[in-house]
């Protein structure tokens, strides 16, 4: 038998969708937006229905700042009396997958509802993972790496924090390519992200931006000056020598940095920033880590 789906539902008197064709769904209830952002933070779930009563509440839904991170990672469905065409746009514009109205939401036809929700949200995770990787390394690539700043953006708007964006070109690629050929240089390109990823903290994102250049997103820090640590640790993580097809391979690194909000506050002008800094080595070519870091408590590669 199926694992039973995890449904968070924003009413305190949900249905009974236990014995739902579509299920088995297991429904945990919340009584107001608070409690719902707080059940969120404790588990995963599979989907979230949210039970409105007004326009009101509607429109309370639509400015709850924690929207924008459930859509990402959750299939979010609304039941409301007799939604508004706008209303429903708007929703489906914030990411929310269906829009239904309270008098069609019986305990069948909202499992149903529900089910195929989820499986939509698996299918565009699917198709969002395909498009947004770098396929030599697996890591998010270049338009992946904007989504990815845009939504967490979009969240440090309504929960001020520190994050910076380091980039960091690397030198030698070019000559491991032309001397051992392209898929020995994609082995270099997929060890150098394997000693990245080793460093930075489980919440940091490493993106592939190209053969030569690689992006993290330090998506929050206790103060500002730690991403400086951060990078300088990065380029330091480089230094060891390589071993590809039995040659050993060096490269060197420079990094450069852009910090939210000082240095820009939409995901281009951030990036832009920290590879045009990279370019010019404005984090040169160092030896060691220099510094304590924001993610010291990583292990390191």
């Amino acid at each position: 038998m199926a694992s039973p789906l995890q449904i968070l539902c924003l009413n305190p008197n949900p249905p009974d969708l236990m014995t739902s064709a579509f299920g088995p769904f297991v429904v945990f209830p919340a009584r107001g937006l608070a409690e719902l952002a707080t059940q969120l933070g404790e588990r995963t779930h599979d989907a979230i229905v949210c039970w409105m009563a007004t326009d009101d509440d509607i429109a309370r839904l639509a400015a709850w700042p924690t929207l924008a991170h459930a859509v990402m990672t959750t299939a979010v469905v609304v039941v409301a009396p007799e939604p508004r065409l706008a209303d429903a746009l708007k929703l489906t514009l914030l990411g929310v997958q269906d829009v239904l109205p309270t008098r069609e939401a019986s305990p069948e036809s909202l499992g149903r509802v529900i089910r195929l929700a989820i499986e939509r949200k698996k299918l565009d995770h699917a198709a969002r993972r395909a498009y947004g990787t770098d396929l030599s390394t697996g890591l998010p690539n270049h338009s992946q790496l904007l989504e990815h700043m845009t939504h967490l953006l979009a969240l440090r708007e309504r929960e001020p924090a520190s994050m910076a964006v380091i980039a960091l070109r690397v030198r030698g690629y070019a000559g491991a390519e032309a001397s051992m050929g392209a898929e020995a240089a994609n082995v270099l390109r997929r060890k150098i992200a394997v000693r990245l990823r080793a460093v930075l903290r489980v919440s940091d994102v490493v993106a592939s931006l190209g053969d030569d250049l690689f992006a993290v997103l330090l998506a929050w820090m206790d103060a500002p000056e730690d991403a400086d640590g951060v990078a300088r640790k990065l380029v330091g993580s480089l230094q060891q020598p390589f071993s590809v097809a039995g040659h050993e391979m060096a490269v060197s690194a420079s990094a450069g940095l852009s910090l939210y909000p000082g240095h820009g506050q939409d995901a281009h002008t951030l990036l832009n920033r920290a590879i045009a800094q990279a370019s010019e080595g404005q984090i040169g070519r160092l030896a060691g880590a220099g510094g304590a870091a924001a993610n010291d408590d990583s292990t390191s590669g």
